[in-house]
Order: C-alpha cells, then sequence, then structure tokens
C-alpha cells in the first residue's frame, strides 16, 4: 500500500460536507510481528488482534445473525515460523458519535495516532503497530507482490555455492514443477511456480526473493526452499517477509 494518502480517503457521499463527520470508515493498520509470535497461525493471529482491538475499545463493525464477529482481515496470510516487517490489518469501523471526515485533517491525524497508540499497549510483546491509516468504508486490498528474505550460514562454502547454483538455475528455467497438496485435496498438483518468482537475487548472507501475487495464487514459502535448495540446516536464523505491495481501490 502506498505511503501516500489517497484523495478519496473518505467519500463525502448523500451532498454531506467533505469535513463533516462520518460513521464508516476502514483503519489499515501496518505491523511487524517476530520472535515466539511468529509462529502464530492464521487463526490464531486473527483471534490476537480480535482481543487487542476489543481492549483497545474500537468501534469495530460485526456481522449480523446468531454469532456476530468483527469484521477485520488479514488479507495476505503469514506462513507459521515466518516473520514479517510488512503486514496489513483492515478493520471495518462504525461509529454513530463519528470519525474524522475527509477535509479534517488534524482530527485524523490525532485519531490515527491515538489508535496506533493504543493498539500498541494491547498487542503482545512480538507485535509493534507500525501506522495506523484511517481510509473510505468501501476500500478494498489486493496485493501485487511480497518480497522474502532467506538468511544462509555462510560459513560453509559448499552450501553457498550449492545455493547460487541454484539461483542460476531458477533464473535460466523456463518451468519450475512443484508438488502441492491441501488438507482438503489430499492428492498432489503438479504446479509451476516459475511465473510467480519476479527475481532472486544473493545479498551476500542470504537470498532476497520477490514473488508475484495474483488472482490465480502465488508460490509458497515452501516451495520457494525447495526449488532453491534450501533446507531447514542451512538457514542462519528465521525466514522473513520484509515489504508487500498492495494495490488500493
Amino acid at each position: 500500500m502506498s505511503s501516500e494518502r489517497s484523495n478519496d480517503y473518505l467519500e463525502a457521499g448523500g451532498g454531506r460536507p467533505q469535513d463533516e463527520p462520518v460513521s464508516d470508515a476502514t483503519a489499515a493498520v501496518r505491523f511487524r510481528i517476530h520472535g515466539t509470535l511468529r509462529f502464530l497461525s492464521h487463526a490464531e493471529t486473527m483471534r490476537l488482534w480480535q482481543r487487542a482491538c476489543v481492549r483497545a475499545a474500537l468501534c469495530l463493525k460485526y456481522t449480523r445473525g446468531f454469532n456476530p464477529h468483527p469484521k477485520m482481515s488479514l488479507p495476505l496470510p503469514r506462513t507459521v515460523g515466518v516473520a514479517s516487517d510488512d503486514e496489513l490489518l483492515v478493520l471495518r469501523l462504525f461509529c454513530e458519535r463519528g470519525l474524522p471526515g475527509r477535509a479534517d485533517a488534524a482530527g485524523r491525524q490525532m485519531w490515527e495516532t491515538r489508535t496506533r497508540e493504543t493498539l500498541n499497549r494491547t498487542v503482545p510483546h512480538g507485535v509493534d503497530v507500525v501506522s495506523v491509516e484511517l481510509m473510505r468504508s468501501g476500500v478494498s486490498f489486493r496485493c501485487g507482490a511480497a518480497v522474502y528474505e532467506f538468511p544462509v550460514r555462510t560459513g560453509a562454502p559448499e552450501v553457498v555455492d550449492r545455493v547460487k547454483q541454484a539461483i542460476q538455475k531458477v533464473l535460466t528455467s523456463e518451468r519450475l514443477m512443484v508438488e502441492r497438496r491441501s488438507p482438503k485435496n489430499p492428492g498432489a498438483r503438479h504446479i509451476d511456480v516459475r511465473p510467480f518468482l519476479q527475481a532472486v537475487d544473493w545479498q551476500g548472507d542470504g537470498l532476497k526473493v520477490t514473488c508475484n501475487v495474483t488472482a490465480s495464487g502465488t508460490v509458497r514459502v515452501q516451495e520457494m526452499m525447495e526449488v532453491l535448495e534450501l533446507e531447514t540446516g542451512t538457514l542462519a536464523g528465521p525466514i522473513r517477509r520484509t515489504a508487500v505491495q498492495w494495490h488500493v481501490a
């Protein structure tokens, strides 16, 4: 998601003055997750944020029905065990008292700062809220690409040579077939992951992999390790997702 604010930050709608408070909005929360919390599953991370938002007294929207739940999402699920410097949490908000309107820049900034500070007090150690941005209610987020870093034990020259050879193999291959299994479908599917690998670079102490995320899917972390001939024993630390490109509409 671009760091620059969108001009359509909040919809005025219905002839309402732009500086008048609005009841519906979206909060885009950027955060880091590291340490032992990187082993949380997607569902466990969602529960962590549900509890944090309740403790922070945020005005979340809820679904209707017998068992309502807050309208929030993590648009790009994180692989268990992978740390991340660039996670996105999307919160749908509703407040009868009103949220800062489009033209109320000072009120908007105050709300974002206060919300970021409050969330940082309610989340456990291992989660750091980097920023909160108040946006229009109907905004949507689509991931275009993600960057991963794989730290490699550079003390073994044979390991480094093998990894560099694997990089060349990946870059010169037209197809990279892997077997993919799903808990819901135990049968293996053969997937060509080469179109998802945008760039693979050796940085001196590890690999930097940029992968495309499309409507048809993306390459998984374990699949990246497979085609790059990486094993757990060759890693010098946790895999890290360092950046995500978001398209906002």
